[in-house]
């Protein structure tokens, strides 16, 4: 089995050179990483990360928590997020908390017992138990949020700006002519429910009083915008705009159920944009988010504390994309 001497000697540098080529290799000129890692790739090293783990008492692992890994949104964030960590010389340890404080818990006592080496939640609550760490540590505390955003948190975080993301949203469906317009929002404790409410409201206001909104509450599943798009639609609204995609699916079959066709008599846009979104029938317009990016830059974010080289509490916001498909018309008029 090769060595981490045999690497070095080959390509004419110290181990320690070897092994910040490995571990932070932006520390490292290029010429010299480019000759290292070619000596790495032709020797077939592979590095003892459980030794590397002994002598650092690092854990080399990153537990990673998502709300609900059913919603398929999470997905490519977790792909992002493994990848920068596998770059990294890092494996993820992945936790489902199923939006249970308790479970949260639990998976944080991981990070407590130093089992793995910092915490990525990508729901909108810190756990409990962590509460005091970052009050004692701040920035320093190996904790970083994705995908929501609560600047009480404390964290660095990674996400995109929700509010004007919605006002996009809602801003393409005013310039179609819609006047009444529904919106299903997810659960209102989310922050994320909270900014998407928020911006939509405000692109409403500055249209005027010609445009109204009327909300209702879902929970991020089709089964409640199924429901929710029902009611709305007893109200005569137009247009419909959904905080995910996945609710966009359920009020699209309620327009259908209602005997009404999406576009033509009802638009609909969701928000996130799903692999599966342009496969709607028809093709959902929704709000993209750079979903891998966002994983990717959370465990940056994560890593940079780890190495004593992150920012003071760092916010991440990226961009977002309004996707016209052909889910949303001009307002029908017959």
């Amino acid at each position: 089995m090769t060595t981490i001497i045999q690497v070095a000697a080959e390509a004419g540098v110290s181990t320690a050179t070897v092994s910040r080529v490995l571990s932070q290799p932006d520390r490292v000129a290029l010429q010299t990483r480019e000759r290292v890692l070619e000596v790495v790739q032709a020797l077939g090293y592979a590095p003892n990360v459980a030794a590397r783990s002994l002598r650092t008492l690092r854990a080399a692992k990153i537990l990673l928590t998502v709300p609900d890994i059913s919603n398929p949104f999470f997905a490519s964030v977790i792909r992002g997020a493994e990848e920068a960590a596998r770059d990294a010389g890092y494996a993820v340890v992945l936790g489902d908390t199923r939006h249970d404080p308790e479970v949260e818990d639990q998976y944080a006592e991981m990070l407590s017992r130093r089992e793995v080496d910092g915490l990525i939640f990508l729901g909108h609550r810190l756990p409990a138990s962590l509460v005091p760490l970052v009050a004692r540590q701040g920035a320093s505390a190996p904790i970083v949020n994705g995908c929501e955003y609560s600047p009480n948190i404390g964290v660095p975080s990674v996400h995109i700006d929700n509010a004007a993301a919605s006002s996009d949203a809602v801003d393409h469906l005013v310039t179609l002519g819609h006047r009444d317009i529904g919106v299903i929002t997810g659960p209102a404790i989310s922050p994320i429910s909270r900014d998407r409410l928020a911006g939509a409201l405000a692109a409403a206001e500055r249209h005027g009083a010609h445009v109204r909104l009327i909300v209702r509450e879902g929970d991020y599943t089709a089964t409640s915008a199924f429901e929710q798009a029902r009611a709305l639609l007893g109200c005569g609204v137009s247009a419909i705009f959904c905080f995910n995609d996945e609710m966009a699916m359920g009020a699209m079959s309620a327009v259908a159920q209602a005997g009404f066709s999406c576009p033509e008599h009802v638009s609909v846009i969701g928000f996130d944009d799903l692999p599966l979104a342009r496969f709607f029938h028809p093709a959902l317009t929704t709000i993209a988010q750079p979903k891998g990016l966002i994983g990717r830059r959370a465990v940056e974010l994560l890593i940079g504390i780890l190495n004593g080289t992150g920012c003071p509490i760092h916010q991440v916001t990226l961009q977002h994309e309004l996707i016209v498909r052909d889910s949303t018309a001009r307002v029908y008029c017959g």
